[in-house]
């Protein structure tokens, strides 16, 4: 898991690059998914709420909810998810990401990649 990286205790990674935010989940919770096969791309322009969920992962073994890590407005999506879900499975860090967000407050307190690691034991 990258250090580079801020993470959710719902299994979400965030990359801040001033007051946008970049998710997708983590190589923990794919794994614990399974076979992605549908992602719920959300809507740009879509309002998000921190803490709520947005949009939804479909595996195999189950349906997953994706929760927003910050309040804000959904300005860009990997639309690319649509027809290859199977990239949250092949690089969940890279083109596997979900969304972004430009956020309209302050940012939360995010877990770094040493508290991700204790959270889950890796």
């Amino acid at each position: 898991m990258p250090d580079d990286l801020r993470y959710t205790e719902d299994h979400e990674w965030v990359r801040i690059s001033g007051n946008v935010v970049r998710l997708g989940i983590t190589d923990y919770a794919q794994d614990a998914l399974g076979d992605v096969v549908f992602v719920g791309v959300p809507t740009i322009g879509a309002e998000v709420t921190a803490k709520a969920s947005f949009t939804e992962v479909e595996s195999t073994k189950s349906v997953s909810d994706i929760y927003a890590p910050v309040g804000g407005v959904i300005t860009a999506v990997n639309s690319a998810l649509a027809d290859r879900p199977e990239l949250l499975n092949g690089d969940p860090y890279g083109e596997g990401w979900i969304c972004e967000i430009t956020c309209s407050g302050t940012l939360p307190e995010l877990l770094d990649a040493a508290a991700y690691r204790a959270l889950v034991g890796a």
